[in-house]
């Protein structure tokens, strides 16, 4: 019986890559279940010379889910402790369990890194920052799911919000003033022509390194991501390039099916800790902008 060649590539670049489909994985007889659709013609356009389209891709609906799941999950857990509270009792169950992740972004990674006096301020936005970067990463874990936060794009996005936010706060802050003295610093210890010649030579860096941080969080959330389901689906692609070994295709498909369980373990838990990461970095480079001198 002749059998088909698996393209391990191919289901690579199917799984990981955007497209104006969801595969949900399984067949009905020999038709694939999909939700397939096709590029909106009235989504595209040209502007200076570029070409845009609008159409939603399956990144950028998953990203939609995790927005909706976000709000539905904080509206819910807002309405059980209200309900509680008003009946003097404790908070339990999914609400605690909520409200406890809620004041340890707020109390630990804002608070602790921005400052008493600002963090509340910028709270919303940080807690906003990792739940969504989670939710979207562990929908990426589903087997006909996907990982917005694989996609550049996204990443990117999140990248130049946080680069905005750390910016302008450190602008009404400081004022344009102090701001710009974060571009040309006074340097200790120089003065007169040297002092000038050396802070108009340390702006372009400074600029550079401010244009760096927040896109270095961008290119590690996006490369973690993916390079968990690649590492995944190549471990999955070693049952169908071995299988046509009769005596070692059990201890193969045992041994990969094995391996894949704990990698999947372990992206769970890179989920949280790449959540966390660009959260806690950004509410560091908030601070810093904030108490700059």
């Amino acid at each position: 019986m002749m059998q088909t060649e698996i393209n391990i590539g191919e289901i690579l670049m199917h799984h990981t890559a955007d497209a104006y489909m969801i595969d949900f994985g399984f067949h009905i007889g020999d038709t694939p279940v999909r939700l397939e659709w096709h590029s909106w013609p009235w989504a595209e356009f040209s502007l200076f010379g570029m070409h845009f389209n609008l159409t939603p891709t399956k990144h950028v609906v998953f990203m939609l889910v995790a927005a909706t799941l976000l709000f539905l999950c904080m509206w819910l857990t807002g309405r059980i402790l209200e309900r509680q509270r008003a009946g003097e009792k404790a908070p339990k169950g999914f609400a605690n369990a909520m409200e406890a992740f809620v004041l340890w972004v707020r109390n630990d990674i804002v608070i602790a890194n921005i400052g008493e006096h600002d963090g509340p301020r910028f709270a919303p936005y940080i807690m906003t920052l990792f739940f969504f970067i989670l939710i979207s990463n562990i929908l990426g874990l589903l087997p006909w799911g996907a990982t917005a936060t694989g996609n550049l794009g996204v990443t990117a996005a999140l990248a130049v919000m946080a680069l905005f936010t750390i910016e302008l706060s450190g602008m009404f802050k400081l004022g344009f003033k102090g701001y710009m003295r974060t571009i040309f610093p006074s340097l200790p210890g120089m003065g007169g022509v040297g002092g000038l010649v050396m802070s108009a030579a340390m702006g372009p860096i400074e600029i550079l390194g401010k244009l760096v941080k927040p896109f270095a969080l961008c290119f590690r959330l996006f490369g973690n991501m993916t390079a968990g389901h690649f590492v995944i689906l190549t471990l999955f692609g070693l049952i169908f390039m071995f299988g046509n070994l009769a005596g070692w295709r059990w201890a193969i498909g045992a041994a990969s099916a094995t391996l894949v369980l704990g990698v999947m373990c372990l992206e769970i838990i890179v989920a949280f800790v790449q959540a966390y990461v660009f959260a806690i970095i950004t509410a560091v480079l908030i601070g810093m902008m904030m108490h700059e001198h």
